[in-house]
Order: structure tokens, then C-alpha cells, then sequence
């Protein structure tokens, strides 16, 4: 069976310690169920020898634990994790009685009564039965499927509204760069064993990146002896993929190890439908060891390795020139957690990361208009702290983080020809130019957490200091409050929030962006530094249980952002930098329907509706040629996440105990986008010019008149079969059909040389997977 999570701590996780023992007190080895169905937590562990389990980095609800012992009365109780304090629990066994029958009831887990905030929770079950995602983008896809979060080209994923402000916590370290397959690499879900991820009530103890936090687990609980899993995959666009993991426990000690690899034909979304030159080579490895010292004191360790390699995919003028641009990332980081218990009532966490990544993109002679050369890297050390006291109803949680990256840059182009140089820039445009900087980007931070729980009613308040030095020198504070009450006669919970968010720039290419250099790359120039943008975030929401079976959560939000970031090009290149507006208003409303399983059927819907402005001025950013005459000093504009619908569907049903099928559907409204014709041509002229360069089968998915791609709706299906199971090994098969309508999905539109993404056309993927 499958079990989940690892040694290092982060926020509103937990731990339990369970001692199960026959009526005399001697501690037994037993198989122990553990279910949360509002977490999507479905584990069956073993105690060892003395009866002894711990099971680590629980997301805060209800479990239902179950033991079936033989010889012995069936039990099974709810334990609630309420805090990073661990746990102890206690159970003695009974004899069973001669002929007795015993019925064992599941408890209600589907429901989280003092979830202060909405945290939506992907578990094992949902990354098994997943459809299969291209290789380099398995986890955006799983978090794609949650309300709220959409895609702009390349999985570059946008929480509520938010460009580029998604931060990734991976087993319990914060990352903070782009980790979209275009700019970063992938960490394959094979190795992922839960997700947690927040739009709203964020814990004071995330902050930076503020867009939305997505907390990833990739070790699995220790259990005695070894257990791993295999998997092989593959499918259209020549893709294929192979990983393994594995764990090993013994005594007070757990070591385990994972490996990735994969390969496509259709790595990045190409910019026209005959996805030219679009292959990538991805590959992550990583190992860990934890031991626990004393039963107050654990120490951990995981190193990992992630590389990709990658064709960036030509327009029709780039591949008849014989363009080829490619681009590689590398990125290797090592963790080290320390954990003291001081009683059942304190804890604290000690943790730090060194880490190196490097960015690459390389031309050669062909390349047209422009040829780009890019080697961005940086080192990265990070510390974190933290404090846990329990008292009453509060859990008092304080801490501090440090994070440190020396950023270098090197970045260059080349212009082939005058004539070239004519067509597509400004005449100031030099031909050639090289740009070579680095400077340390310093942040602290410092939070103060308090839960409180009275009765049916939950208050998390917290408040958090930011410092932000790079390009400038920013400090704020920023308070949290979510509350909830919960109304157990109706088994419903109604919260509302509010949190005032510091969000630091992104960081690549913004020394190049912001240097005198840069200024002068065109006579027409407008430059301005990129401060951090400041905000307020506001929801209300309600989640409700009914029949036992199916829970509903809906939402409304609005976020009022100051110094909205956004991003821009250089050049037409495909090298991107931060740019900043006055003021953005996003707000909408979400809804959530899932199904655990009721009989033969489980599943999920999500629907999420937004509207998104922005506002000039401009506050930040470099603007060159005519995108730096005339810049409106009033007004505002729709987000370019201004998404209105959006629709995930997913549906299950057990046809025999062996044997599922799946389908679903996708439903995309359309992001807008910004077009400008040719002033001495009409706008049919236009069409015709744009159908020209990338295909009317594209400029057919595309509303010139409203600014905005066409909707479209994609339906799937799978089918998945155990062919082997025993109480050792299971070995399950899943066939998997996208995109089965075969829609032109036109994700982004940019016009030439800037931004044009296509997504998969219909695609047929098989995965294999073997759990021992």
C-alpha cells in the first residue's frame, strides 16, 4: 500500500506517535489503516516488533485508524492532528470472543472542522489515477486541477490572477524561482507523495512569493525493511519516461533514494501547430537518510539533482531559416533538518539548504531575427528556525528564515544583418551587444503564529517581517487572520480570511533589465527599478458535507495589488524580465464538488470564474523603442491571466474490483491578448498577414474583435486495471486519451516572436506501475 511523508516539518503538519498493545501491555506488531478523506491520506502501515508507529508530517484534520489484528477485536477510533506537536496514542487490543461478530464503522474524515483557511489537498490517490502529463510538467498538471490556478504557455502556472508569484515549499525548504519547465526543472510527481496548496489564510510563516503556495512531500513515511515502486511510461510525441523509487528502514534509521528520466517530442507549447524542433531530455535523482537519535531528537538529510534539455520551437520563419535554439537547466541542492522534542507540549526545527542552479539558452548562425545566448546561475543558502509551544487552546509557533542567492548574468545577442536589424527593431538597435553582472540577493524574514481554538470556532492570526534587499532595499509587515466556525448539526464550515502580502520581484534577468546597459539599447527608452509589490487578499468561503459521501467548498476572493508585477521581452527574444504596473483588482469566485467514493464511483468537478485589471502607470520595468513612446498614464487594462471559466472534470468508476475507467473534461474561456495591426492595413488585411505567418488553423481559435482566444473544451478518458496484487507487490496498468475532441488549444497569442503557445493536440499515454 501506499504511504506518504517525510521527516521534515513545515506549517500545519503534525505527527503521530501510536503504541498498540495486547490487554497485558506488551506492545504488539500490528497492520494499522489510516484514513483522511478531506486530506486524501489512504495508508496501511505495520508497527514494528514493540508495537511502536510513528507516522510523520500529517496535514492538520481527522484520521480514522483502524487495526484488524488476528486473534484479537477489531478497533478503530478518530485522532485528530491539530499541531506540529506530536501526537501520542495508545491502544489496547482484546481478545476476541468465540463466534463474536464485531461490525468496525469508518469515521467521518471528509471534513476538516477547525481548518481555519481553504488548503486544497492532493494525495496518493489522485497522483495514481492522474492522467499522464508530458514530461516536464507532471506537477503543474496535478495543481492545475485545482480552482483558481491556470496556465499561461509552457506550464507557467498562475494562482488567482498572480504573474510569476508561485512559490513552491519542497519538503519544508522554500523555493522561489520560476520552476516552470522553460525556466526550471522538473521534479517528476513519481517522486511526490501529497500536496498541499494555499490561495488564501496562508500561514505567516510563507512569504516572498505570495501568489499561491504549493507545499510538496516527496519521502515516504519509514517503515521496517525495503519498499519502493517502479514506473514506466509512454506515449505520443515520442514520449517516454522511467523512475524508481526506494526506501529502506531499520531500527531508529530510514534511507531511501529516488531516479527520473524522461523524454518528448513536445517538451515547451510550440508557437505553431507543426511543433518544430520541440524535444527535451529531463532527468532527477535524489537520496536521503534520517535517523531518529533519542525519542526527543531526529536529524535529517535528502540531496537531490535535476537536469533538462530542451529545443526552444521555431515559428514558419525560423525553421525555413534553419534556426536552432536550445536551452538547458541544472540544478543540485542538499537539505539538513534537525528536530528537538522538549515535551508534549514543545518543539522546535532547525533546517538549512545550499543549493546551485544554472540557466542556459543557445543560437546557432541561423537564428532569426535575433540570436540569443543566456547563462544565468546562482548559489543559494538558506536557514530556518522555528519554535512550536502548545498551551490550552493556542499553539504559539515563532520563527525565523534567511535566504541568501548571489545571482549572476550573462546574457548576449546577436542581429544577423542591417536588413534584419530594419525589419524587426528600431534602426538604434545595435547589432550585437553582451551584458555580464552579479550581485547578492539578501531576504530575512521573522513570524509570529498563533492557533486558537475555542469550542466550534478556529483563529489563526499571525503576523510576518519581510526585508528584501537586490536591486532595492525594501522592510514591511504583513498580518494574517483566518477564521472559522463550525456548525456540526449541518456539518458545515464557513471561514473567512485576510492577508496582507509582501511579494519580492522575480529575479531573472533583472539586473540585466535594470542596468544602464540595457537603457541603451534603444534611443527610445523608459526604465524604472521594480520594487516589491504590497497587497491585501480577501476570501469567504463555506465547505459542506452531505450524505457523508460528497463534500462541496466554495469561495469568493479579491486582491487588491500595489506595484503589480507582470513581465516583458527583450528584444523578441525569448528571454523574459519583471516589469510592474500601479495597481491590479482580481477577484471571482471558486467552487469545489469532491467525491471520495460512494459505491463504484469517485471523482472531482472545479469551477472557477475571475476578472482581472490593471492600471497604469507603469511603475517598473524597461521599456524600449515604441513600447517606451507613449506609455498611458491612466487607465486600465485586463490581466493577462484575465481567464473568466474555467472547468476541471474528473469522474471514476470501479467496474470490477481489478478494473476502472475514467473521463473527464477541460474547459478554457480564453485569455486575452494584445494585438496591434499594421496602421495601413484593415483589420481583415491583418488576419490574413497573422494566418500567413502561423496558420489559420490557429488564427481560427482567435477573436481579434473581443482581444481574446476562443473557448476551448477538451474531453479524456482512461482505464486503469490491477494486473497483479498480493499482500507483497501490486502492478497496475492505466491508458490514458487527451485531448480525445483533437482542439487547436491555443493558450497564448503574441504575435511574431513573442509569446504564441499551442498545447497538445490529441495524445494516447500508457503508465505502468509496480508498489512493493
Amino acid at each position: 500500500m501506499l504511504c506518504a511523508l517525510p521527516a521534515f516539518g513545515q506549517a500545519n503538519t503534525g505527527e503521530l506517535r501510536l503504541m498498540v498493545t495486547d490487554p497485558s501491555g506488551t506492545g504488539l506488531k500490528s497492520s494499522v489503516l489510516i484514513v483522511s478523506e478531506a486530506n486524501q491520506y489512504h495508508a496501511s502501515l505495520a508497527t514494528n516488533d514493540q508495537g511502536q508507529l510513528n507516522v510523520l508530517r500529517l496535514p492538520f484534520g481527522i484520521y480514522h485508524v483502524q487495526i484488524n489484528q488476528q486473534g484479537f477485536e477489531p478497533i478503530s477510533e478518530n485522532i485528530q492532528i491539530r499541531s506540529s506537536i506530536p501526537v501520542a496514542e495508545n491502544i489496547r487490543l482484546k481478545l476476541a470472543a468465540v463466534n463474536q461478530s464485531i461490525l468496525v464503522t469508518t469515521g467521518n474524515t471528509l471534513i476538516n472542522p477547525e481548518q481555519a483557511g481553504t488548503v486544497s489537498q492532493i494525495g496518493q490517490n489522485t497522483i495514481q489515477d492522474r492522467l499522464t502529463s508530458i514530461p516536464g510538467r507532471s506537477l503543474q498538471d496535478l495543481v492545475r486541477t485545482q480552482p483558481g490556478w491556470i496556465y499561461e504557455g509552457n506550464a507557467v502556472l498562475h494562482p488567482r490572477g498572480s504573474e510569476y508569484q508561485t512559490q513552491f515549499v519542497v519538503d519544508g525548504i522554500p523555493f522561489t524561482n520560476n520552476m516552470s519547465p522553460s525556466f526550471g526543472n522538473e521534479m517528476s510527481v513519481n517522486d511526490v507523495q501529497s500536496m498541499s496548496v494555499y490561495t488564501a489564510g496562508i500561514p505567516a510563516e510563507y512569504g516572498r512569493m505570495m501568489g499561491g503556495v504549493i507545499v510538496v512531500n516527496t519521502l515516504q513515511n519509514p517503515q521496517p525493511g525495503f519498499h519502493g515502486q517502479v514506473t514506466l511510461e509512454g506515449g505520443s510525441y515520442d514520449s517516454a519516461g522511467s523512475s524508481v523509487t526506494g526506501d529502506y528502514g531499520w531500527g531508529a534509521n530510514s534511507i531511501g533514494f529516488s531516479a527520473d528520466g524522461s523524454m518528448s517530442g513536445h517538451y515547451l507549447n510550440p508557437v505553431v501547430t507543426q511543433n518544430y524542433f520541440n524535444t527535451g531530455t529531463l532527468g532527477d535523482f535524489s537520496g536521503n537518510f534520517q535517523r531518529d537519535l533519542t525519542p526527543k531528537d531526529r536529524i535529517s538529510f535528502l540531496v537531490r539533482h535535476e537536469l533538462a534539455r530542451y529545443d526552444l520551437p521555431n515559428e514558419n520563419v525560423q525553421q525555413a531559416a534553419g534556426q536552432r535554439q536550445t536551452g538547458d537547466d541544472f540544478d543540485t541542492y542538499g537539505i539538513a533538518v534537525y528536530q528537538h522534542t522538549f515535551s508534549s507540549n514543545a518543539v522546535a526545527n532547525v533546517r538549512g539548504m545550499v543549493r546551485q542552479f544554472s540557466d542556459d539558452v543557445n543560437s546557432n548562425a541561423e537564428s532569426t531575427p535575433i540570436a540569443v545566448f543566456l547563462h544565468n546561475w546562482f548559489r543559494e543558502g538558506y536557514f530556518k528556525s522555528d519554535f512550536t509551544f502548545l498551551k490550552g487552546h493556542q499553539q504559539w509557533k515563532a520563527g525565523v528564515e534567511s535566504d541568501s542567492k548571489f545571482i549572476n548574468e550573462n546574457f548576449a545577442y546577436s542581429i544577423p544583418n542591417v536588413n534584419t536589424q530594419l525589419a524587426y527593431f528600431d534602426a538604434s538597435t545595435p547589432l550585437n551587444f553582451s551584458y555580464i553582472a552579479n550581485r547578492p540577493d539578501l531576504e530575512q524574514g521573522i513570524w509570529v503564529e498563533d492557533l486558537i481554538r475555542l469550542g466550534n470556532w478556529t483563529i489563526n492570526a499571525g503576523v510576518r517581517w519581510d526585508h528584501y534587499q537586490f536591486v532595492v532595499d525594501r522592510q514591511a509587515t504583513s498580518p494574517r487572520l483566518a477564521i472559522s466556525r463550525y456548525f456540526p448539526k449541518e456539518g458545515v464550515v464557513v471561514h473567512v480570511s485576510y492577508d496582507r502580502i509582501f511579494q519580492t520581484p522575480s529575479f531573472e534577468n533583472l539586473l540585466l533589465s535594470s542596468s544602464t546597459a540595457a537603457a541603451g539599447l534603444d534611443t527610445n527608452s523608459v526604465q524604472l527599478a521594480v520594487l516589491p509589490s504590497q497587497g491585501d487578499y480577501y476570501e469567504a468561503g463555506i465547505e459542506k458535507v452531505f450524505f457523508n459521501k460528497v463534500r462541496v467548498d466554495a469561495n469568493y476572493f479579491r486582491r487588491d495589488v500595489d506595484n503589480y508585477a507582470d513581465d516583458d521581452q527583450i528584444q523578441n527574444t525569448t528571454i523574459s524580465f519583471p516589469i510592474a504596473f500601479a495597481k491590479a483588482i482580481l477577484y471571482g469566485g471558486e467552487a469545489k464538488i469532491e467525491l471520495p467514493i460512494w459505491g463504484r464511483f469517485s471523482g472531482y468537478a472545479t469551477y472557477s470564474y475571475i476578472v482581472g485589471n490593471a492600471w497604469f502607470p507603469v511603475t517598473g520595468g524597461l521599456f524600449l523603442g515604441d513600447d517606451a513612446v507613449g506609455i498611458p498614464t491612466s487607465g486600465h487594462f485586463p490581466d493577462s491571466q484575465d481567464q473568466r471559466n474555467t472547468v476541471s472534470t474528473r469522474l471514476r468508476y470501479q467496474v470490477a474490483s481489478r478494473f476502472w475507467v475514467a473521463g473527464g473534461l477541460e474547459f478554457d474561456s480564453g485569455l486575452p491578448f494584445d494585438f496591434e495591426c499594421d496602421p495601413s492595413l484593415t483589420l481583415d488585411q491583418c488576419i490574413q498577414q497573422q494566418a500567413n505567418i502561423y496558420g489559420q488553423d490557429v488564427i481560427n481559435r482567435i477573436n481579434f474583435n473581443r482581444g481574446r482566444i476562443l473557448p476551448a473544451t477538451m474531453f479524456d478518458a482512461s482505464a486503469g486495471a490491477d494486473i497483479y496484487r498480493s499482500d507483497r507487490a501490486t502492478v497496475k496498468l492505466e491508458l490514458d486519451g487527451e485531448n480525445l475532441n483533437n482542439v487547436v488549444n491555443v493558450i497564448d497569442f503574441g504575435g511574431l516572436f513573442s509569446g504564441n503557445a499551442i498545447g497538445p493536440a490529441r495524445s494516447v499515454y500508457a503508465r505502468l506501475t509496480t508498489t512493493f
